[in-house]
């Protein structure tokens, strides 16, 4: 009832050595018993081409790359632990000796320097106010950029609001206020 297409169902699984010596004996039988009954049976029939010897896994056909997979993934963690560890030790350093350095760093030079010089203190530069059409011009191109943002959440787009409120007030407004 077995017939010779089908695969055998085996209680314990051959070897791959075993299956291919298989696939090899039952090719040459099937060559041997095509060719003397190739004249008789090529005419009426053809026979089913011979299974294909089977693959083995994606494990063991790339078995070298295992070690080579480890070994480059080990690196790779010993690189990152060692550079997360050296970025820690210094920013403790930093978190400890600053805070006296920068005290006597900083306090010594003022009080050479108000000791030696005695302050000179600059006088305020008066600006010219600008004119109520520039402001006004300028008032209206902020509001002009305010209506092209795009806010990201509700509070966001109150404030945009409320500072477009204000310029439209500013921009109606009889007189507007000094800056």
């Amino acid at each position: 009832m077995s017939e010779e297409g089908l695969p055998k169902l085996y209680a314990n699984k051959p070897t791959k050595a075993a299956q291919i010596k298989q696939f090899q004996e039952q090719h040459k039988a099937g060559d041997a018993s095509s060719s003397a009954s190739s004249s008789m049976a090529s005419a009426s029939s053809s026979s089913p081409p011979p299974p294909q010897p089977p693959k083995e896994s994606f494990a063991r056909r790339y078995k070298f790359l295992w070690p080579m997979l480890l070994t480059v993934n080990l690196a790779v963690g010993a690189y990152v632990f060692m550079r997360t560890k050296k970025q820690d030790e210094h920013v403790a350093e930093e978190e400890a000796a600053p805070d006296s350095a920068k005290t006597t760093k900083i306090a010594a030079p003022v009080v050479e320097e108000s000791l030696a010089k005695p302050a000179i203190v600059e006088p305020v530069k008066v600006r010219e106010p600008i004119p109520v059409d520039q402001q006004r011009e300028l008032f209206k191109w902020i509001l002009e950029e305010k209506r092209k943002i795009k806010p990201k959440d509700r509070e966001e787009k109150k404030r945009i609001d409320e500072e477009k409120a204000i310029l439209k007030e500013f921009i109606r407004a009889k007189s507007i206020p000094n800056i």
